[in-house]
């Protein structure tokens, strides 16, 4: 099975700028839809950002204009660029892969936004 690791996370001002990044342990084919989720404490698991093998786009509402997603399956990676940040966006950030018959998390990975 695919496994799914992040990095990229750490400690930022607001107003300041990560990039994420989640890598596949082996091809991610034939995971249709890459994500990013994140979990802020007491609340539950959200999607951020998604990305479908046909080149399908969106974001969370909160999230447009700020960050931007980016997949490419040759690398077997998913980024996150996030751009902007708020005291909100503080969360653990998880990668997702899923297919028709699975679905694959990684560990992931701390951002927290300091004010």
């Amino acid at each position: 099975q695919v496994q799914l690791v992040e990095s990229g996370g750490g400690l930022v001002q607001v107003g300041g700028s990560l990039t994420l990044s989640c890598s596949a342990s082996a091809s991610i084919y034939p995971y249709y839809t890459r994500s990013w989720y994140r979990q802020a404490p007491g609340n539950q698991r959200g999607l951020v950002a998604f990305v479908t093998a046909g080149g399908t786009i969106d974001y969370l509402t909160s999230v447009k204009g700020r960050l931007a997603v980016f997949r490419d399956d040759a690398q077997n990676t998913l980024s996150l660029q996030m751009n902007n940040l708020k005291p909100e966006d503080t969360a653990v950030y998880y990668c997702n892969a899923k297919s028709s018959s699975d679905t694959v998390w990684g560990q992931g990975t701390q951002v927290t936004v300091s004010s």
